[in-house]
C-alpha cells in the first residue's frame, strides 16, 4: 500500500512544481479600495446581473462565461472576500417510516442551513482564482444522535490563462486546477452547476437518492488539473486528469479524511481523464450551447472503518454525457433552459459495490426552464429521471432493488435586492426507487416524500 501511495505522489511531482506558484501568487494578492458591490462586480464595476442571469446565481450570462473562461482577471483587483449563508424550512409530505419514526427531523421547523466564506478574484493579469470553504450546521449526526457541525472545503477553482488575438480570430487557452468534476465549467447544464441550485439538505428523502459519479460524488475529494481552449466564441474543448486530494492537495478536500464514517476520504488510483466539447453560439439576446464530456475512474473501496483498500482491485465507472443550454436574455425578460443526460457503466469486478453482477448502469436524465421578469420575479420548473440496473446491493433500501426515480420540482423566487434571493421549492415524485407505489415494501409511496422548500439564500459582501 506504501510503495503504491510513494508511486502515485512522484508522478504527481511535476504537476505540483506547475501549481505551487500559482497557489503563492493567490496568497499574496493584494486588496484595493472597496466599492459597494461584492467581489467579481467589485472587480469589474458591473452589477450582479451583469454575470448572472436574470440575477438568478449561479446561471451565467455571456458575459459571465467569458469572464470565468478568462481566469477571473477581467478588471481591477480588489478585496478577494465575501460570505453567503442560507436559511430554511423543509417538510416531508410524510414523515412517518413504517416504524413510527420521523424521517425528516426538523420537519417544518427554520434552520440556519449553512454559510460559506469566499476568496476570490484577480491574481495577475494572468492568473485567478475561486475558492469557498462552508460550514454546514446540521452535517451528521454523532452516536448519540446529536447533531454537528462542519468546516469543510467547497468549490475551488484556480486558473492561468492567456489569449491570442488575431484579425480574424480569438483564442482563449487556459489551464485550471479545481476539486470537484465540472465545476471548471462555464454552463449550467454541467453536473456541478445544475438545477436544483438549493434544496432541503437535512430530509433524507428529499433528494434523488442515485446519480452517476460525475454528478457530486467526487465533489472535494480530488484535484483535477486541466487545460482548455476557446475559440472565436464558437467551440471550447478540455482535457482534465483526476487524482486523489491528498498531500499537498489536501486543503481541496479539507474535512475529508480516511477513517472518518462522517466523511472519509475517497481514494483514486492514479490519472482518471475528463475531456469536454462544446459547440456555442450567441447572437442578439440569444445564446446557445451544444455540448458532450466523458469521465473514467477508478476508486477504490474503503473498508468497513473507512479506511482504503488498495490491494484488492478497484471501481471503474465510465460516464459520458451530452448537454445542452438556451438563454435569451433581453430587459425585463430572462429565459434559460437546461438538459442533461449522463450515461454510466459501472465495472465491478470484486462487487465492492455491486452485489449481483459485475458490471451495471445508471442513467440520468435532467431538464429545467426558468424564466425571471426585471430581474427580481422567477418561475422554474425541472424534471429528473434517473434508471439503472437492478442490484440487491447496491440498492437495498428499494423492494424492488431498483434506483430507478421520477419527478418534478416546481418553483417560484423572489429577488427584492440583487444580494437576496427568497424561494419557495416543491419536489414530488412520480416513482422512488423502481416503483410508482410501495416501493419499500412497507407500504410508502414516491409521493410520500414529496417536499415542500422554503429558503432564504442571502450574501453579504
Amino acid at each position: 500500500m506504501t510503495s503504491a501511495l510513494a508511486r502515485d505522489r512522484t508522478s504527481c511531482c511535476l504537476l505540483r512544481r506547475a501549481w505551487i506558484a500559482v497557489l503563492a501568487a493567490f496568497c499574496l494578492l493584494q486588496a484595493s479600495a472597496v466599492h459597494a458591490l461584492p467581489i467579481f462586480a467589485r472587480q469589474t464595476g458591473q452589477s450582479c446581473v451583469a454575470c448572472h442571469a436574470g440575477g438568478q446565481f449561479p446561471e451565467l450570462t455571456p458575459y459571465g462565461r467569458w469572464f470565468k473562461l478568462n481566469g477571473y482577471t477581467i478588471g481591477e483587483r480588489t478585496i478577494p472576500l465575501a460570505a453567503m449563508a442560507t436559511v430554511d424550512m423543509s417538510n416531508t409530505r410524510n414523515n412517518l417510516d413504517s416504524n413510527g419514526m420521523p424521517i425528516n427531523p426538523k420537519n417544518g421547523l427554520p434552520m440556519f442551513d449553512s454559510a460559506s466564506i469566499f476568496l476570490a478574484g484577480k491574481i495577475t493579469n494572468h492568473i485567478g482564482g475561486f475558492a469557498q470553504f462552508t460550514y454546514s450546521n446540521y452535517d451528521h449526526q454523532n452516536g448519540d444522535g446529536q447533531w454537528q457541525g462542519r468546516w469543510g472545503s467547497d468549490n475551488t477553482d484556480f486558473r492561468f490563462v492567456d489569449s491570442i488575438i488575431g484579425d480574424t480570430s480569438d483564442l482563449i487557452l487556459g489551464l485550471t486546477l479545481h476539486n470537484n468534476p465540472t465545476v471548471q465549467d462555464v454552463w449550467n447544464s454541467a453536473p456541478a452547476w445544475s438545477y436544483p441550485y438549493i434544496s432541503s439538505t437535512i430530509s433524507p428523502v428529499a433528494r434523488i437518492q442515485y446519480l452517476p459519479i460525475i454528478d457530486g460524488a467526487l465533489a472535494q475529494q480530488v484535484v483535477g488539473t486541466g487545460g482548455y481552449l476557446y475559440w472565436n466564441k464558437t467551440i471550447y474543448a478540455e482535457l482534465t486528469a483526476y487524482s486523489t486530494a491528498d498531500g499537498i492537495w489536501s486543503f481541496l478536500s479539507h474535512g475529508n479524511s480516511a477513517g472518518d464514517p462522517a466523511h472519509p476520504q475517497i481514494y483514486l488510483r492514479g490519472y482518471n481523464p475528463y475531456a469536454r466539447i462544446a459547440f456555442t453560439r450567441d447572437w442578439g439576446p440569444h445564446s446557445v450551447m451544444l455540448g458532450t464530456f466523458g469521465l473514467n475512474v477508478n476508486v477504490y473501496p474503503n473498508d468497513a472503518n473507512a479506511f482504503p483498500i488498495f490491494v484488492q482491485g478497484v471501481t471503474r465507472y465510465r460516464d459520458i454525457g451530452v448537454d445542452g443550454q438556451y438563454e435569451y436574455i433581453l430587459d425585463p425578460h430572462t429565459i434559460t433552459a437546461q438538459a442533461l443526460y449522463v450515461k454510466e457503466n459501472i465495472h465491478d469486478p470484486n462487487n465492492f459495490v455491486l452485489g449481483d453482477s459485475t458490471s451495471g448502469n445508471l442513467n440520468s436524465l435532467r431538464l429545467k426552464a426558468s424564466y425571471v421578469y426585471q430581474n427580481k420575479y422567477g418561475i422554474s420548473l425541472s424534471f429528473f429521471n434517473t434508471t439503472g440496473s437492478s442490484d440487491s446491493v447496491a440498492y437495498a433500501g428499494s423492494a424492488n432493488f431498483s434506483p430507478n426515480t421520477q419527478g418534478w420540482t416546481p418553483e417560484i423566487f423572489w429577488i427584492p435586492v440583487q444580494y437576496l434571493r427568497i424561494g419557495l421549492q416543491y419536489t414530488h415524485f412520480t416513482k422512488y426507487l423502481g416503483a410508482s407505489t410501495n416501493y419499500d415494501g412497507n407500504g410508502r409511496n414516491p409521493s410520500s416524500n414529496d417536499t415542500l422548500f422554503l429558503y432564504l439564500w442571502a450574501a453579504s459582501y
